[in-house]
């Protein structure tokens, strides 16, 4: 397997990751046990592993990390919505 493929494998699966928190955030509204200071620092980092892909030309990493950038600004926008 090349190294190409694990970064691809890799994405995908902290990618996913974050597909059921998103869910039931977006179904139940409940932020209260989200820490908002880990998800400003978490979507801080985000978009700087999407430069860092970026200037990698590394299409794992770019791809991922807009996904897991769009659920994670997805949750840290409810936690400021709905406290």
């Amino acid at each position: 397997m090349s190294g190409e493929w694990l970064g691809y494998f890799a994405a995908i699966l902290t990618t996913v990751a974050f597909v059921p928190q998103a869910l039931k955030t977006l179904r139940t509204r409940d932020t209260r046990a989200i820490s908002l200071g880990m998800y400003v620092v978490f979507v801080t980092g985000l978009c700087f592993w999407l430069a860092y892909g970026i200037a990698l030309g590394s299409w794992p990493m770019i791809l991922s990390n807009i996904v897991t950038l769009a659920l994670a600004l997805l949750i840290l926008g409810l936690k400021l919505r709905h406290g």
